[in-house]
Protein backbone atom coordinates (compact mmCIF):
# COMPACT_ATOMS: atom_id res chain seq x y z
CA UNK A 1 0.00 0.00 0.00
CA UNK A 2 1.12 3.49 -0.44
CA UNK A 3 1.72 5.91 2.32
CA UNK A 4 -1.43 8.13 3.30
CA UNK A 5 0.21 11.13 2.29
CA UNK A 6 1.32 10.80 -1.05
CA UNK A 7 -2.59 9.65 -2.51
CA UNK A 8 -3.27 13.41 -2.70
CA UNK A 9 -0.47 15.01 -2.69
CA UNK A 10 -1.23 16.35 -6.43
CA UNK A 11 -4.72 16.98 -5.41
CA UNK A 12 -5.77 20.45 -6.32
CA UNK A 13 -8.54 21.18 -3.91
CA UNK A 14 -5.39 19.97 -1.53
CA UNK A 15 -3.57 23.08 -3.01
CA UNK A 16 -6.17 25.77 -1.64
CA UNK A 17 -6.20 24.83 1.61
CA UNK A 18 -2.65 24.60 1.88
CA UNK A 19 -2.88 28.43 0.19
CA UNK A 20 -5.31 29.56 2.86
CA UNK A 21 -3.45 28.33 5.72
CA UNK A 22 0.05 30.25 4.83
CA UNK A 23 -2.24 33.17 3.67
CA UNK A 24 -4.08 33.21 7.12
CA UNK A 25 -0.83 31.98 9.47
CA UNK A 26 1.09 35.44 7.61
CA UNK A 27 -1.64 37.71 7.83
CA UNK A 28 -2.11 36.51 11.83
CA UNK A 29 -5.81 35.48 10.76
CA UNK A 30 -7.47 32.51 12.81
CA UNK A 31 -9.35 30.15 10.54
CA UNK A 32 -12.46 27.83 11.51
CA UNK A 33 -12.35 24.48 10.40
CA UNK A 34 -15.36 23.02 8.97
CA UNK A 35 -16.82 20.05 7.25
CA UNK A 36 -20.97 19.69 7.30
CA UNK A 37 -21.00 21.55 10.93
CA UNK A 38 -23.31 19.23 11.83
CA UNK A 39 -21.04 19.67 15.55
CA UNK A 40 -20.87 23.82 16.09
CA UNK A 41 -23.22 23.14 18.89
CA UNK A 42 -20.35 21.36 20.52
CA UNK A 43 -17.22 22.62 22.05
CA UNK A 44 -16.82 26.30 22.51
CA UNK A 45 -17.90 28.61 19.82
CA UNK A 46 -16.21 28.75 16.64
CA UNK A 47 -14.33 31.19 15.95
CA UNK A 48 -12.42 32.83 12.73
CA UNK A 49 -13.25 32.50 9.01
CA UNK A 50 -14.53 29.18 8.03
CA UNK A 51 -11.98 26.59 6.02
CA UNK A 52 -14.17 24.68 4.08
CA UNK A 53 -13.22 21.08 4.06
CA UNK A 54 -15.40 19.72 2.00
CA UNK A 55 -13.27 20.19 -1.09
CA UNK A 56 -11.26 17.30 -0.30
CA UNK A 57 -13.24 14.47 -0.75
CA UNK A 58 -13.48 11.10 -1.87
CA UNK A 59 -12.35 7.59 -0.48
CA UNK A 60 -8.71 7.23 -1.38
CA UNK A 61 -8.20 3.52 -0.51
CA UNK A 62 -10.43 0.58 0.82
CA UNK A 63 -9.39 -3.23 1.45
CA UNK A 64 -12.21 -4.78 2.22
CA UNK A 65 -10.16 -8.06 3.36
CA UNK A 66 -7.96 -6.00 5.61
CA UNK A 67 -10.06 -4.24 7.39
CA UNK A 68 -9.23 -0.84 6.40
CA UNK A 69 -10.18 2.15 5.10
CA UNK A 70 -8.73 5.63 4.07
CA UNK A 71 -11.11 8.78 2.95
CA UNK A 72 -10.35 12.42 3.16
CA UNK A 73 -11.49 14.57 5.22
CA UNK A 74 -14.43 16.28 3.23
CA UNK A 75 -15.92 12.74 3.24
CA UNK A 76 -19.47 12.41 3.62
CA UNK A 77 -19.96 10.16 6.77
CA UNK A 78 -22.94 8.75 4.80
CA UNK A 79 -21.46 8.06 1.89
CA UNK A 80 -18.50 5.96 3.61
CA UNK A 81 -20.71 4.26 5.41
CA UNK A 82 -22.32 3.22 2.27
CA UNK A 83 -19.40 1.86 0.73
CA UNK A 84 -18.52 -0.19 3.99
CA UNK A 85 -21.95 -1.44 4.04
CA UNK A 86 -21.85 -3.00 0.48
CA UNK A 87 -19.09 -5.57 1.88
CA UNK A 88 -21.13 -6.07 4.88
CA UNK A 89 -18.77 -3.81 7.11
CA UNK A 90 -19.33 -0.86 9.78
CA UNK A 91 -17.55 1.61 11.98
CA UNK A 92 -18.62 -0.59 15.03
CA UNK A 93 -17.98 2.89 17.14
CA UNK A 94 -21.03 4.34 15.57
CA UNK A 95 -19.96 7.79 15.02
CA UNK A 96 -23.37 10.04 15.55
CA UNK A 97 -24.36 12.02 12.48
CA UNK A 98 -26.62 14.69 14.50
CA UNK A 99 -27.75 15.55 11.11
CA UNK A 100 -27.32 15.25 7.32
CA UNK A 101 -23.93 16.80 6.10
CA UNK A 102 -21.41 14.87 9.03
CA UNK A 103 -18.21 14.28 7.23
CA UNK A 104 -15.03 12.17 8.23
CA UNK A 105 -12.81 14.88 9.22
CA UNK A 106 -16.04 16.32 11.53
CA UNK A 107 -15.90 12.99 13.25
CA UNK A 108 -12.40 11.99 14.00
CA UNK A 109 -11.95 15.66 15.19
CA UNK A 110 -15.33 15.45 17.39
CA UNK A 111 -14.01 11.89 18.63
CA UNK A 112 -17.26 10.78 19.39
CA UNK A 113 -19.15 7.58 20.06
CA UNK A 114 -22.23 6.15 19.97
CA UNK A 115 -24.36 3.18 22.06
CA UNK A 116 -21.26 0.69 21.12
CA UNK A 117 -18.50 2.64 22.51
CA UNK A 118 -18.14 0.42 25.54
CA UNK A 119 -18.09 -2.78 24.04
CA UNK A 120 -15.86 -1.85 20.76
CA UNK A 121 -13.74 1.21 21.54
CA UNK A 122 -13.59 4.60 20.87
CA UNK A 123 -12.98 6.32 17.45
CA UNK A 124 -9.83 6.91 18.79
CA UNK A 125 -9.19 3.31 19.15
CA UNK A 126 -9.91 2.80 15.17
CA UNK A 127 -7.58 5.38 14.13
CA UNK A 128 -4.26 3.74 11.99
CA UNK A 129 -3.23 6.76 10.54
CA UNK A 130 -4.00 10.75 9.11
CA UNK A 131 -2.46 12.97 7.44
CA UNK A 132 -2.59 16.65 9.00
CA UNK A 133 -2.16 20.03 7.64
CA UNK A 134 -0.56 22.27 10.47
CA UNK A 135 -0.81 25.80 11.14
CA UNK A 136 2.51 26.52 8.87
CA UNK A 137 0.65 25.30 5.83
CA UNK A 138 3.14 21.66 5.71
CA UNK A 139 1.49 18.12 5.22
CA UNK A 140 1.96 15.90 7.70
CA UNK A 141 1.75 12.10 7.91
CA UNK A 142 1.04 10.28 11.31
CA UNK A 143 0.46 6.27 11.55
CA UNK A 144 -0.09 4.11 8.84
CA UNK A 145 -2.51 1.25 7.53
CA UNK A 146 -2.03 -1.31 9.59
CA UNK A 147 -2.62 -2.09 13.34
CA UNK A 148 0.94 -1.78 14.61
CA UNK A 149 2.38 0.63 13.04
CA UNK A 150 3.53 3.27 16.08
CA UNK A 151 7.08 4.37 16.45
CA UNK A 152 6.69 6.88 19.21
CA UNK A 153 4.01 9.00 20.18
CA UNK A 154 0.46 8.12 18.83
CA UNK A 155 -0.32 11.41 17.16
CA UNK A 156 -2.97 9.80 14.76
CA UNK A 157 -4.93 9.07 17.11
CA UNK A 158 -4.24 12.57 19.31
CA UNK A 159 -5.91 14.15 16.48
CA UNK A 160 -9.02 12.22 17.67
CA UNK A 161 -10.99 14.69 19.77
CA UNK A 162 -9.23 17.95 19.15
CA UNK A 163 -11.79 19.57 17.95
CA UNK A 164 -9.31 20.80 14.88
CA UNK A 165 -7.32 22.78 17.36
CA UNK A 166 -4.03 21.30 15.96
CA UNK A 167 -4.89 21.29 12.59
CA UNK A 168 -6.72 20.27 9.32
CA UNK A 169 -7.37 16.15 9.03
CA UNK A 170 -6.73 15.93 5.55
CA UNK A 171 -7.14 11.97 5.06
CA UNK A 172 -7.43 9.44 7.76
CA UNK A 173 -7.00 5.65 7.84
CA UNK A 174 -9.80 3.58 10.11
CA UNK A 175 -9.95 0.35 10.94
CA UNK A 176 -13.42 -0.98 10.41
CA UNK A 177 -15.62 -4.21 11.48
CA UNK A 178 -17.53 -7.30 9.58
CA UNK A 179 -21.43 -6.70 10.51
CA UNK A 180 -22.43 -9.04 13.14
CA UNK A 181 -24.48 -11.73 12.35
CA UNK A 182 -27.33 -11.50 14.56
CA UNK A 183 -28.65 -8.40 16.91
CA UNK A 184 -31.27 -8.70 19.15
CA UNK A 185 -32.62 -5.97 21.82
CA UNK A 186 -34.17 -6.36 25.02
CA UNK A 187 -36.53 -3.87 27.45
CA UNK A 188 -37.26 -4.69 30.95
CA UNK A 189 -39.01 -2.34 33.72
CA UNK A 190 -36.23 -1.46 36.43
CA UNK A 191 -35.09 1.51 38.61
CA UNK A 192 -31.77 3.44 38.27
CA UNK A 193 -29.71 1.87 40.59
CA UNK A 194 -30.64 -1.94 39.90
CA UNK A 195 -29.75 -1.49 36.15
CA UNK A 196 -26.77 0.03 37.22
CA UNK A 197 -25.97 -3.00 39.18
CA UNK A 198 -27.29 -5.78 36.84
CA UNK A 199 -25.17 -4.10 34.25
CA UNK A 200 -22.00 -4.48 35.85
CA UNK A 201 -22.61 -7.64 36.73
CA UNK A 202 -23.74 -8.44 33.06
CA UNK A 203 -19.97 -7.17 32.44
CA UNK A 204 -18.22 -9.64 34.10
CA UNK A 205 -19.95 -12.61 32.09
CA UNK A 206 -19.14 -13.77 28.58
CA UNK A 207 -22.16 -12.26 26.79
CA UNK A 208 -22.55 -10.36 23.92
CA UNK A 209 -23.74 -7.22 25.05
CA UNK A 210 -23.06 -4.53 22.88
CA UNK A 211 -25.05 -1.65 24.22
CA UNK A 212 -26.61 -0.58 26.92
CA UNK A 213 -29.11 2.61 27.80
CA UNK A 214 -31.33 3.24 31.22
CA UNK A 215 -34.06 5.94 31.19
CA UNK A 216 -37.51 6.51 32.59
CA UNK A 217 -37.83 3.24 34.84
CA UNK A 218 -36.10 0.55 31.94
CA UNK A 219 -33.32 -0.91 30.75
CA UNK A 220 -32.45 -1.43 26.95
CA UNK A 221 -29.79 -3.84 26.24
CA UNK A 222 -28.70 -4.55 22.83
CA UNK A 223 -26.62 -8.49 22.13
CA UNK A 224 -24.84 -8.16 19.10
CA UNK A 225 -22.38 -11.30 17.83
CA UNK A 226 -22.92 -15.31 16.72
CA UNK A 227 -26.07 -15.84 16.29
CA UNK A 228 -25.75 -18.99 18.95
CA UNK A 229 -24.09 -16.49 21.37
CA UNK A 230 -27.15 -13.89 21.15
CA UNK A 231 -30.06 -16.78 21.59
CA UNK A 232 -27.49 -18.07 24.74
CA UNK A 233 -27.82 -14.69 25.99
CA UNK A 234 -31.24 -14.08 25.31
CA UNK A 235 -32.05 -16.76 27.77
CA UNK A 236 -30.18 -15.88 30.00
CA UNK A 237 -30.90 -12.25 30.83
CA UNK A 238 -34.66 -12.47 29.74
CA UNK A 239 -36.84 -9.36 29.29
CA UNK A 240 -38.94 -8.80 26.24
CA UNK A 241 -37.55 -8.75 23.04
CA UNK A 242 -37.91 -5.35 20.91
CA UNK A 243 -38.28 -6.14 17.30
CA UNK A 244 -35.81 -5.01 14.91
CA UNK A 245 -38.49 -2.25 13.46
CA UNK A 246 -38.83 -0.44 16.56
CA UNK A 247 -35.20 -1.28 17.61
CA UNK A 248 -33.16 -0.16 15.10
CA UNK A 249 -34.60 3.26 15.32
CA UNK A 250 -33.95 3.82 18.86
CA UNK A 251 -30.60 3.32 18.62
CA UNK A 252 -29.60 5.14 15.80
CA UNK A 253 -32.04 7.83 17.45
CA UNK A 254 -29.90 7.07 20.78
CA UNK A 255 -26.54 7.50 18.26
CA UNK A 256 -27.66 10.80 16.68
CA UNK A 257 -29.87 12.40 19.70
CA UNK A 258 -32.93 12.14 17.99
CA UNK A 259 -35.01 9.90 20.56
CA UNK A 260 -37.67 11.42 22.66
CA UNK A 261 -34.78 12.05 25.55
CA UNK A 262 -32.49 13.98 23.83
CA UNK A 263 -35.75 15.84 21.94
CA UNK A 264 -36.71 17.12 25.22
CA UNK A 265 -33.29 17.67 26.93
CA UNK A 266 -33.39 20.14 23.64
CA UNK A 267 -36.02 21.79 24.29
CA UNK A 268 -35.70 22.22 27.82
CA UNK A 269 -31.83 23.59 26.98
CA UNK A 270 -33.65 26.21 24.63
CA UNK A 271 -35.65 27.14 27.97
CA UNK A 272 -32.33 27.53 29.90
CA UNK A 273 -31.70 24.24 31.13
CA UNK A 274 -27.94 22.46 30.03
CA UNK A 275 -27.39 19.07 28.65
CA UNK A 276 -24.18 17.74 30.65
CA UNK A 277 -22.60 14.46 29.27
CA UNK A 278 -21.04 12.93 32.51
CA UNK A 279 -18.07 10.37 32.58
CA UNK A 280 -17.86 8.00 35.53
CA UNK A 281 -16.52 4.43 36.50
CA UNK A 282 -19.67 2.23 35.41
CA UNK A 283 -19.51 1.43 39.10
CA UNK A 284 -20.51 4.92 40.40
CA UNK A 285 -23.64 4.56 42.28
CA UNK A 286 -26.59 6.93 40.67
CA UNK A 287 -25.30 10.33 41.28
CA UNK A 288 -27.10 12.69 43.47
CA UNK A 289 -28.36 15.61 40.93
CA UNK A 290 -31.76 17.12 39.98
CA UNK A 291 -32.88 16.57 36.61
CA UNK A 292 -33.38 13.93 34.01
CA UNK A 293 -30.73 11.07 33.75
CA UNK A 294 -30.05 8.76 30.33
CA UNK A 295 -27.21 6.24 31.36
CA UNK A 296 -25.36 4.68 28.37
CA UNK A 297 -22.54 2.28 27.86
CA UNK A 298 -23.17 0.08 31.08
CA UNK A 299 -23.11 2.97 33.44
CA UNK A 300 -19.94 5.39 31.96
CA UNK A 301 -21.64 7.20 29.88
CA UNK A 302 -24.56 9.44 31.92
CA UNK A 303 -26.97 12.34 30.26
CA UNK A 304 -28.33 15.10 32.58
CA UNK A 305 -30.56 17.33 31.87
CA UNK A 306 -30.72 20.03 34.75
CA UNK A 307 -31.06 23.67 35.88
CA UNK A 308 -28.41 22.89 38.36
CA UNK A 309 -24.95 25.04 39.10
CA UNK A 310 -21.88 23.88 36.39
CA UNK A 311 -20.09 23.95 40.02
CA UNK A 312 -22.57 20.99 41.44
CA UNK A 313 -23.08 18.73 38.67
CA UNK A 314 -18.67 18.98 38.33
CA UNK A 315 -18.19 18.58 41.87
CA UNK A 316 -20.40 15.86 42.33
CA UNK A 317 -19.01 13.92 39.14
CA UNK A 318 -15.50 14.53 40.48
CA UNK A 319 -16.47 12.91 43.94
CA UNK A 320 -17.81 9.48 41.84
CA UNK A 321 -14.58 9.92 39.86
CA UNK A 322 -15.36 11.27 36.73
CA UNK A 323 -15.98 14.74 34.65
CA UNK A 324 -18.66 16.95 32.98
CA UNK A 325 -18.84 18.14 29.98
CA UNK A 326 -21.41 21.04 29.07
CA UNK A 327 -22.55 19.59 25.93
CA UNK A 328 -25.45 21.77 25.14
CA UNK A 329 -26.12 25.17 26.28
CA UNK A 330 -27.15 28.40 25.45
CA UNK A 331 -24.66 29.71 28.01
CA UNK A 332 -21.39 28.52 28.14
CA UNK A 333 -19.74 31.06 30.87
CA UNK A 334 -19.27 27.92 33.03
CA UNK A 335 -16.62 25.98 30.64
CA UNK A 336 -17.65 23.25 28.38
CA UNK A 337 -15.00 20.82 29.24
CA UNK A 338 -13.72 20.16 32.64
CA UNK A 339 -10.78 22.20 33.65
CA UNK A 340 -6.90 21.20 33.63
CA UNK A 341 -4.84 20.55 35.95
CA UNK A 342 -1.19 20.75 35.71
CA UNK A 343 0.82 18.87 33.94
CA UNK A 344 -1.89 18.60 31.22
CA UNK A 345 -2.78 22.15 30.88
CA UNK A 346 0.81 22.57 30.02
CA UNK A 347 0.85 19.20 27.68
CA UNK A 348 -2.45 20.68 25.50
CA UNK A 349 -0.81 24.08 25.25
CA UNK A 350 2.65 22.87 24.48
CA UNK A 351 1.21 20.39 21.58
CA UNK A 352 -1.12 23.79 20.04
CA UNK A 353 2.01 25.76 20.10
CA UNK A 354 3.66 22.67 18.04
CA UNK A 355 1.42 22.00 15.53
CA UNK A 356 -0.29 25.62 15.22
CA UNK A 357 2.27 28.11 16.45
CA UNK A 358 -0.04 31.11 15.54
CA UNK A 359 -2.88 29.98 16.82
CA UNK A 360 -4.64 29.77 13.05
CA UNK A 361 -7.02 27.06 14.01
CA UNK A 362 -10.11 26.50 15.64
CA UNK A 363 -9.49 29.75 18.40
CA UNK A 364 -10.74 28.62 21.87
CA UNK A 365 -12.44 25.89 20.66
CA UNK A 366 -11.48 23.40 23.60
CA UNK A 367 -10.45 26.14 26.19
CA UNK A 368 -10.52 29.62 26.45
CA UNK A 369 -7.60 31.03 25.04
CA UNK A 370 -5.82 27.72 23.71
Amino acid sequence: MQPVMQMITNDPALQLLIDRVQTAAAAGAQLCIRGGGTKDFYGEPPQGEVLDTRVLEGISSYEPTELVVTARCGTSLAELEAVLAEKGQCLPFEPPHFSAGTTVGGMVAAGLAGPARAAVGAARDHVLGATLLNGRGEVLTFGGQVMKNVAGYDVSRLLAGSLGTLGVILEVSMKVMPVAPATLTLRMEMAEAAALAQLNSWGGQPLPLNASAWWDGNLIVRLRGALAAVQAARMRIGGEVVEEPHASPFWSGLRDHADDYFVRAQAAVEAGASLWRLSVPQTAKPLALEGEMLTEWGGAQRWLCSHQPASTVRDTTARAGGHATLFRATNKAAGVFAPLQSPLDRIHRELKKSFDPQGVFNPGRLYPGL
